[in-house]
C-alpha cells in the first residue's frame, strides 16, 4: 500500500477539546435535553395555556414547535447541501395554537416527545459530524451558515421555558 492509499488519521481531540462539529451538536442535543427535562413535568399540567410575551404556549404546542424547528432547518440545511433552494416555510409556528395543543400532556405524550426529539437531535449530530469546518462556516446557498442554524436551534429553549417545570 503507497503512502497515498493509506486513510488519514482522525483527527485527534484531547479531553476537553470539541471540534466545531461536535460543539455544535452538543448545542442541539443540549436543547433537546433541556426540553426533554422540563416535559418531564408536564403531565402536571393544568390545562391552561401559558402566557409569554405575545403568545401563549402549551406542553405539546411546545414539543411541536420544538420539532418543526429541528425539521425545518434540517430540510434548509439539506436542500442547500443538494444545491437546491429551500422550500418556503409555511409553518404556522407558535403563532397559532390548535385543538391538539390543548389535549392533556400524557405519559405516552412524553414518550413520543422523547422518542421524536432523541432522533431528531441525533440526525442533527450525525448531519453536523459529517460536514467540513469550512461548510459550517461557509454554507452554500443563501442565509445563515450552516454553523449559525444550528446554534439558532438552542434558541428553542425558550418554548421550554415558557411552559417552565411544573412539579
Amino acid at each position: 500500500m503507497t503512502d497515498t492509499q493509506r486513510e488519514k488519521p482522525a483527527p485527534q481531540h484531547t479531553a476537553g477539546t470539541r471540534s466545531p462539529q461536535e460543539a455544535l451538536a452538543a448545542g442541539v442535543t443540549g436543547m433537546v435535553d433541556h426540553v426533554l427535562a422540563l416535559a418531564a413535568t408536564w403531565t402536571a399540567w393544568d390545562g391552561r395555556p401559558c402566557a409569554v410575551d405575545d403568545r401563549v404556549y402549551t406542553p405539546h404546542k411546545v414539543i411541536r414547535r420544538v420539532a418543526d424547528h429541528l425539521v425545518d432547518h434540517l430540510a434548509e440545511l439539506e436542500a442547500r447541501l443538494a444545491g437546491r433552494r429551500p422550500q418556503p416555510d409555511h409553518w404556522h409556528a407558535s403563532a397559532v395554537t390548535t385543538e391538539a395543543d390543548l389535549a392533556p400532556f400524557t405519559r405516552q405524550d412524553l414518550d413520543e416527545a422523547r422518542s421524536r426529539l432523541t432522533r431528531l437531535a441525533g440526525i442533527w449530530t450525525d448531519r453536523l459530524g459529517a460536514l467540513t469546518d469550512e461548510q459550517l462556516d461557509r454554507s452554500p446557498g443563501e442565509g445563515w451558515s450552516f454553523a449559525e442554524l444550528a446554534r439558532h436551534l438552542e434558541g428553542s429553549r425558550y418554548y421550554a421555558d415558557a411552559v417552565g417545570d411544573l412539579s
